[in-house]
């Protein structure tokens, strides 16, 4: 699933402006000092860095990377000195102390032995204080100063984006990342925009040699100023570069304690040296690139992380007026996730040759079945006629942004972001078993056939294009959509973000697609075995639910096409707010029969969610069970359970089942989030009643207090609907990201039934988040058992050999990491090879991830609070 990637981009663009209050917030990436390697014999230390990734206002974190000297490190302890008012607020990966300015800190086993010469980033630290580089450094006992060279400071702002009311002013902090050497004057003077915005105070400030602190540039808003104008600040210092702010007029009326912490936690995703974006403006999935779930490193990034970034411009816009943000989000969505293959030949009436899916990854690859009957597409059509071309308006799910697997755009290896995709062989595939592979295929990289012969046996192979969506991330671009549409209107600004609408109109035209059988087969309960299931006519193959995908794709020589739907209906992926937007909330699609499909879809997702839901009396009482497929096993097999609604057979774990796919509660959150706000929205019975059912089992597994809080992590399920369905929850989890989605929805259940305990529940949830930011973003430490899966075995068919671009030998008995050598350069690998030594017991390497998606949902959860409550 791939398509015509973009042209290469250009470098580094500062494509858009974050926000701004008085607030200080961290700049990732700067360096506060290095002591260089020594030039003498040393037996323990060859050198020590003392790297600061971030700091804001009052603190700092660090990271401490230690060179071995000679005789390399079985175990080590560091000592060092402070300056005054420095400490130590927490650490890891270190046995730490501090009495007075004096600081040691020690191995904790693991990530004790370095060898000679050898280079490793040993621990990590938030302290408070100025982020001076300490003093009086040793390395077991021996002197690690001994050629510590002066780091030269660089000028710094708290923030690079400013939003102020007119007639109001905002602040910002000013300083340097490091002690000065001699006196300097910083100034701050506008360069550039509206003359109604000027510096109100500090806009010349002098700063002594050797100075640490910060100070305030204040600058203000004419009473007369309107909303969008803008002016560029710059702020100099002679021997510094320079730095730009942006200024903007925003009708913000008093900032609530949430709508502040939103800006604050916006400016670290969106600023323009933000960790989580690329230089197109492409979010990562993660900060860190060592990171294993469903994109299988954290550099590249899903349908998924684009839909939250509309989410998260869309709430800037909400709460600052400047729509531009979110105009641009879309912007990159379409340059970079919605391929432009077009085929000119697609045939509604022949959409696709069956391929059956298997139970096991070693029974792949399976034969094509060309003269298996299919359904017809009931969508070509339409959509041709409504929009003149064959192209699919949909994003494909996942990008290496980095272009790490150096499959680049169509075999040039080289152009990023680059479409590509791993899952391919059935539901047993856990990612830990998944072959990367371009979404073009030229044949430049795998084997002869590339990496086709992998999946799927055909009589011959030819280069082609194949793209899957994910449709949860498409309808929840519809869903923001229609919030963007409430906001906009509301300001009186809904002119503003019309084409942006458009495209989510448009978008949820083709998402139809995911209402269709995968074949386009009729849904009447008795497809069992692909020649017995009725070809599906007019609408009657579609079920009008969300199911896990629909794909398309092409051959490079024009001369076949294809298009599937999806069979697998899984609960986390129904959307009824979108639904509502599409058939009667104002962004109804252009095709005909668009509006009455969605407005059978709302119906359809409502029943559907009933049905799944954990009923009262039964352990688990308003749990969400996982969903339903008419094509079992992807093969149109012999359903194993007895429960079935409307033509769909009951299946706890739909689509994947390593690990099962509905055991993970955030997708209870996901899916809720949506029927919260249909019910906030509209008032309508049916969610209402899932809602309050949802929520009080909820609550009831929670632990949620003013300073801390627990939510139910992974869920084990029994029974069937109608048949003794329970749920238990069987591990506990401080997933920030998951308690964002869970704020906003108890947010929203407040706000419909007026319900306190919601209402403080959310509050405590929003408080608690607050004080896990850690200056890039929130987070939780997690231990990573599961990377002692880095060794499982990635089932390549015996006798078939090939490369992947950089020259990993895929062949029978290849390993995970085997495929995916570049990863042992990613920081933390040497966390995980000790873990793997050590026989995989023991505690299991920690992390403090920073996901994007984690990030947006709890960003947006304070501006949702705000929203509704502030």
């Amino acid at each position: 699933m791939d398509l015509d990637t973009p042209a290469p981009p250009a470098r580094r663009r500062r494509w858009r402006r974050a926000a701004a209050v008085t607030l200080p917030v961290a700049l990732v990436g700067t360096f506060a000092a290095v002591a260089a390697p020594q030039a003498f014999a040393a037996q323990y230390c060859g050198g020590l860095e003392y790297k600061v990734v971030s700091s804001w206002g009052s603190g700092f974190q660090a990271n401490v990377i230690l060179t071995a000297g000679d005789a390399g490190l079985s175990g080590w302890d560091i000592e060092w000195d402070f300056p005054a008012g420095t400490s130590v607020t927490s650490a890891w990966n270190v046995d730490w102390s501090q009495s007075g300015t004096g600081f040691t800190g020690s191995d904790v086993g693991w990530n004790g032995t370095v060898a000679a010469g050898q280079t490793r980033e040993v621990f990590g630290f938030i302290g408070s204080g100025p982020a001076t580089a300490p003093t009086g450094i040793t390395v077991n006992g021996e002197s690690c100063d001994g050629s510590e060279e002066p780091v030269e400071p660089e000028l710094e702002v708290s923030r690079a984006n400013v939003v102020v009311d007119a007639g109001s002013t905002a602040s910002i902090d000013v300083g340097f990342s490091a002690a000065t050497t001699a006196a300097a004057t910083v100034t701050t003077s506008r360069t550039s925009g509206s003359t109604d915005l000027t510096v109100a105070s500090g806009g010349s400030l002098a700063f002594a040699a050797g100075a640490t602190a910060t100070k305030p540039v204040t600058f203000s808003a004419s009473a007369n100023a309107e909303p969008g104008e803008s002016a560029v600040f710059t702020v100099s210092a002679p021997g510094y570069d320079p730095l730009p702010v942006t200024v903007t007029v925003a009708d913000l009326g008093e900032v609530t304690q949430n709508e502040e912490r939103f800006l604050t936690l916006y400016d670290q995703l969106a600023g323009a040296d933000s960790p989580y974006l690329h230089e197109t403006g492409v979010p990562y999935h993660s900060v860190e690139e060592l990171i294993v779930e469903a994109p299988d490193y954290g550099h590249e990034t899903t349908s998924e992380a684009l839909s939250y970034l509309m989410w998260l411009e869309a709430a800037y816009g909400q709460v600052t007026g400047d729509w531009s943000g979110y105009n641009n989000a879309w912007d990159v969505t379409e340059q970079y996730a919605i391929p432009d293959l077009n085929p000119t030949n697609y045939d509604p009436n022949s959409p696709a040759s069956y391929a059956p899916e298997a139970d096991s990854v070693d029974a792949y690859p399976t034969q094509i079945d060309f003269d298996a009957p299919v359904g017809t597409d009931p969508l070509g059509a339409e959509l041709r006629s409504t929009y003149g071309n064959n192209q699919i308006y949909g994003m494909h799910w996942i990008l290496d942004v980095d272009n790490a697997y150096g499959f680049g755009e169509c075999g040039d290896g080289t152009t990023e972001p680059a479409y590509m995709n791993t899952f391919q062989r059935g539901s047993q595939e856990s990612t830990w078993e998944t072959v990367a592979h371009p979404s073009c295929e030229t044949f430049d990289f795998g084997g002869p056939n590339g990496f086709l012969d992998l999946f799927v046996g055909d009589e011959a192979y030819s280069q082609q294009e194949r793209y899957t969506n994910a449709p949860d991330a498409d309808a929840r671009a519809v869903q923001v959509a229609w919030m963007a549409q409430q906001w906009a209107e509301e300001q009186g600004q809904a002119s503003e973000i019309s084409g942006s609408l458009e495209n989510a109109s448009k978008m949820g035209d083709y998402l139809r697609y995911a209402m269709a059988d995968k074949y386009f087969k009729q849904i009447d309960g008795d497809c069992i075995g692909i020649e017995n299931c009725a070809d599906g006519t007019g609408k009657n193959s579609f079920h009008y639910l969300m199911s896990w995908y629909y794909s398309w794709g092409a051959g490079a020589n024009g001369d076949w096409s294809f298009r599937i739907g999806g069979s697998g209906v899984h609960q986390g992926y129904q959307n009824p707010m979108a639904a509502y937007a599409l058939s009667e909330g104002g962004l109804t699609p252009d095709s005909p029969t668009a509006a009455a499909d969605w407005a059978a879809s709302l119906d359809a997702q409502l029943e559907f969610l009933e049905w799944l839901q954990v009923p009262a009396g039964s352990p688990g009482a308003g749990a969400i069970a996982g969903g339903a497929t008419n094509n079992w096993g992807g093969n149109y097999g012999t359903p194993t359970t007895s429960a079935e609604h409307e033509g769909l057979y009951y299946d706890e774990q739909p689509v994947w089942h390593d690990p099962p796919s509905n055991r993970w509660f955030g997708f209870q959150v996901w899916g809720m989030d949506r029927t919260a706000q249909y019910c906030m929205e509209t008032g309508e019975a049916r969610a209402c009643e899932l809602l309050d059912n949802w929520v009080a089992w909820a609550l009831s597994e929670s632990e949620i207090s003013a300073t801390d809080y627990s939510l139910p992590g992974d869920l084990e399920w029994n029974g069937e609907p109608g048949a003794g369905l329970s749920a238990t929850v069987s591990t506990m989890s401080k997933d920030p990201g998951v308690a964002g989605a869970f704020a906003k929805i108890l947010s929203y259940h407040a706000a419909a039934t007026g319900d306190t305990a919601s209402q403080t529940a959310a509050s405590n949830l929003l408080d608690g988040l607050w004080a896990v930011n850690d200056g890039i973003g929130v987070t939780q430490t997690e231990g990573r058992a599961d990377y002692c899966r880095f060794g499982d075995e990635v089932y390549i068919p015996e006798g078939w050999t090939g490369t992947m671009p950089n020259g990993d030998v895929l062949e029978n008995g290849v390993t995970f990491i085997e495929t995916r050598s570049f990863m042992t350069e990613f920081e933390g690998w040497d966390q995980v090879q000790a873990y793997i030594d050590g026989g995989c017991t023991g505690a299991p390497p920690e992390f403090d991830y920073h996901r994007y998606w984690h990030q947006v949902e709890v960003a947006t959860a304070f501006q949702t609070y705000a929203a509704l409550f502030e």
